[in-house]
C-alpha cells in the first residue's frame, strides 16, 4: 500500500512507495504523523508536484465506499461503517430527560419555546450527512484531490412498491379508501399471521419492532392475536420462527428515502460532481467487478483500467464516550461511576493495541486492568487480557481503522475478507 505524504505546511502531496518513505524517515527528512493510513510529513521543502486525483464516494445507509484514482492507478480504497444506534440512544436520552423533568413540576414548561431553522434535518439523518462530509474532508487532508464525484440516485418509493402506479394514484397513496386496521385485516385474511387463529381479537403488530429500527409503514405491519404478540416480544418475525411473514411483507424503503436526502444535501454542500446508480452498475458489469461499496466508488471515480490498490482501509464508527456521564468533576465532589469507566492504566475503550503479534481493539474495560480484546469486525481475541501485555498503537477518536489486504478474485479486483 502507498504511503501518504504531507509537506512541511501539512498540505497533501502525491503518495510515495514504502521504500521511499522508509528512506526519508531513516535520513531524518520526514516524520510519521499517522499510523492508519500510514502518513508521513516532510521536514524540508518539496517541488509540490501533483497529478489530477478523482475521489469517488459510494454513499450508503450503513456503509460508505471511497476510492481515489489517477489516470494510471488507484491510490486508496476502503469502506466506512456508520453507526446505527443514534436513534435508539436519542430515544433513551429523551426518556431520561422526561423522567428527570417530571420531578421538577414547579418549573415553567419549555417544550413550546423552540423552533426549527430552515434546512433542519432529523438527528439521525444529520449524523449520516455529517459522517459523509467528514470522511471526504479527511481524505482531502492526505491526498491532493482535484475532483469529487458522488452517486446520486432518485428513488420513486411508490413506484418501487407498485410498478403499475400512475396518475392520480400517486396522490391517493396505498391506503386510499382504507383505514389501516381494515387494510391489514383484509390483507392477512382476518386471521393471526403467526398461528392462523380466526374469530379472536386481533392486534396490529410490527414485523420488525420499532425498537429494532422498524417503521410504521404498512409494509412493516401485520395482524396477530394477543398471545402471539406477547410471546414474540422484541423479536423480528424471522427470529420468531416465521420467515415467510417477512417475505410476504414488502421491503422497507426507509433506507432508500433516507439516502435520497443525504445524497442530495451532500452534493449541494460540497458542490461536487454527481453520477447515477444505473451508470455505476453498467460500468461495474462492463469491467467485470464484484459488487461492493469500494468497487462502486472505484467506478464512480472514473476507474476503468487503472492498477487497483492491493489493500483497503476499513473504518468503523464508534462512540466517543465523551459525555458528562463518563467524566467526573472531582473539584465539585464528583465520583466516577463504576459502570462508566473511561480510562484504565492509560487505555481507553476502542484504542488500537498490540497483543503479542496481533493488532486488535479494546472492546471492554475493567478497573482491575484486564480487558476484552476484539478485531475490528468483532472477532474475539481475548476475553480477559492484562494491560501489562498490551502496547498502545492508536488512540480512539470516534473511529476504528485497519488496513486489510485484498485476497485475489477471479474477476480481477479482490474482495475484502471479513
Amino acid at each position: 500500500m502507498l504511503v501518504f505524504v504531507l509537506n512541511k505546511h501539512e498540505n497533501p502531496l502525491m503518495p510515495a512507495s514504502p521504500a521511499k518513505a522508509r528512506h526519508l524517515i531513516d535520513n531524518g527528512q520526514a516524520v510519521v504523523v499517522r499510523r492508519t493510513p500510514f502518513t508521513i510529513q516532510l521536514l524540508h521543502g518539496s517541488s509540490g508536484y501533483k497529478q489530477d486525483v478523482a475521489l469517488g464516494i459510494d454513499a450508503g445507509y450503513s456503509t460508505v465506499g471511497f476510492s481515489a484514482v489517477t489516470t494510471d492507478k488507484e491510490l486508496i480504497a476502503g469502506e466506512l461503517e456508520l453507526r446505527n444506534d443514534v436513534k435508539r440512544l436519542l430515544e433513551k436520552r429523551k426518556a431520561y430527560r422526561r423522567t428527570r423533568r417530571s420531578c421538577k413540576w414547579y418549573r415553567e414548561p419549555r417544550f413550546d419555546n423552540r423552533g426549527r431553522h430552515d434546512g433542519w434535518l432529523a438527528p439521525s439523518i444529520q449524523h449520516k450527512l455529517d459522517s459523509h462530509i467528514r470522511l471526504i474532508e479527511k481524505l482531502k487532508k492526505i491526498l491532493p484531490i482535484t475532483r469529487t464525484i458522488a452517486e446520486v440516485a432518485s428513488f420513486d418509493t411508490q413506484k418501487m412498491q407498485n410498478p403499475e402506479i400512475s396518475g392520480i394514484e400517486y396522490q391517493q397513496g396505498e391506503l386510499q379508501g382504507y383505514e389501516v386496521r381494515e387494510y391489514l385485516l383484509e390483507k392477512w385474511r382476518r386471521k393471526c399471521a403467526y398461528c392462523g387463529k380466526k374469530d379472536v381479537p386481533l392486534e396490529i403488530e410490527h414485523i420488525v419492532p420499532r425498537s429494532r429500527g422498524g417503521s410504521d409503514r404498512v409494509s412493516n405491519l401485520t395482524i396477530a392475536c394477543r398471545e402471539c404478540n406477547q410471546t414474540k416480544g422484541n423479536h423480528t418475525a424471522e427470529e420468531f420462527g416465521h420467515p415467510q411473514i417477512q417475505a410476504k411483507a414488502e421491503k422497507s424503503l426507509k433506507a432508500t428515502a433516507f439516502m435520497n436526502i443525504v445524497r442530495s444535501k451532500m452534493v449541494d454542500l460540497l458542490n461536487c460532481d454527481q453520477t447515477y446508480g444505473y451508470i455505476t452498475k453498467h460500468d461495474r458489469i462492463e469491467l467485470n467487478l464484484p459488487k461492493s461499496h469500494a468497487t462502486g466508488a472505484f467506478v464512480i471515480a472514473g476507474g476503468n483500467g487503472q492498477v487497483w490498490s492491493t489493500h483497503q482501509v476499513i473504518n468503523k464508527q464508534v462512540r466517543r464516550q465523551n459525555r458528562s456521564l463518563y467524566k467526573a468533576n472531582f473539584l465539585k465532589g464528583g465520583k466516577l461511576k463504576r459502570n462508566t469507566v473511561k480510562e484504565v492504566k492509560g487505555f481507553k475503550r476502542f484504542d488500537k493495541v498490540k497483543y503479542g503479534d496481533k493488532e486488535c481493539f479494546i472492546h471492554g474495560l475493567r478497573s482491575s486492568g484486564y480487558f476484552n480484546l476484539r478485531t475490528i469486525t468483532g472477532g474475539r481475541i481475548g476475553a480477559s487480557v492484562s494491560s501489562r501485555r498490551l502496547k498502545l498503537l492508536e488512540r480512539a477518536k470516534g473511529i476504528m481503522q485497519e488496513v486489510c489486504a485484498i485476497p485475489p478474485h477471479p474477476c480481477g479486483r479482490g474482495l475484502l475478507a471479513r
